[in-house]
């Protein structure tokens, strides 16, 4: 009886060089992550290790949110270059993580959006943040005096809400177009026109649209169904607890 050896032989020249072109992908990775194209020219984004921050804070306990609600979607302003300073503070980061508590109670409102808005979903900018991007941040503004850059970022010393996993940045999802509602600004304009307070001033002066006031007032009804309070000087910005009160509840996130 022969035996055609060919086909094993095959087979495991197959298997090896496979893992020959796994291993020499990884190694040629720097940013901890592999772009690949299919063949309709749609980028992958493969991620290939966990950021330092995202262990430290699954570690602390806190949730994942698209875990949670695979329908919320994530664009992490601080893992890219398109915020206030242009620059990439999180790194390979790309999930956005809250203390359970308030996690919950986003999914609850970006349910509540979806029953009334089916082609809408929640966009998250930002969630729980460590407090060493706190002093990054606040020492990006350093151009300002203290009590002026408090205006736009929270002293590190005192600790943002963002740092105890409590507050969230967002805006809402068109799922059909693919883009955020027009809010009348971008995420992060330090100026008036961003401000809930001047609403109606800046309505009036033809700064803002009906429109925009509309989008502004939906993203404001849903987050306090869910109950999250809004604030007075960012359209985007999220408090689930009082930074008293969530002090009391959770320690800062390192």
């Amino acid at each position: 009886m022969s035996i055609n050896f060919e086909k094993p032989l095959l087979k495991a020249l197959k298997i090896v060089l496979s893992f020959l072109l796994t291993v020499s992908c990884t190694e040629n990775t720097n940013s901890g992550s592999e772009k690949h194209q299919d063949k309709d020219s749609t980028e992958i984004v493969i991620s290939l290790e966990m950021s330092d921050y995202e262990s430290s804070m699954q570690n602390q306990g806190l949730v994942n949110i698209q875990k949670l609600d695979s329908s919320l979607v994530v664009d992490l302003k601080y893992s890219s270059t398109d915020n206030f300073f242009g620059e990439d503070v999180y790194g390979i980061l790309k999930n956005a993580y809250l203390q359970e508590k308030p996690a919950r109670a986003l999914k609850a409102a970006n349910e509540a959006l979806m029953a009334t808005h089916p082609n809408l979903r929640l966009i998250i900018y930002d969630a729980a943040r460590p407090i060493e991007i706190q002093k990054v941040l606040w020492n990006k503004l350093d151009s300002l005096p203290p009590k002026k850059r408090k205006d736009f970022v929270a002293d590190p010393l005192e600790g943002s809400i963002h740092n105890f996993g409590c507050a969230v940045d967002l805006s809402i999802y068109n799922s059909e177009t693919k883009e955020a509602l027009d809010m009348g600004t971008k995420y992060d304009y330090f100026g008036h026109l961003a401000y809930p307070r001047l609403e109606n001033q800046m309505l009036q002066q033809g700064n803002l649209t009906e429109k925009q006031l509309e989008n502004r007032q939906l993203l404001r009804k849903v987050m306090q169904s869910a109950g999250f309070e809004p604030i007075t000087s960012e359209w985007w910005h999220f408090n689930y607890y009082s930074r008293k009160k969530a002090k009391e509840l959770y320690k800062i996130i390192e």
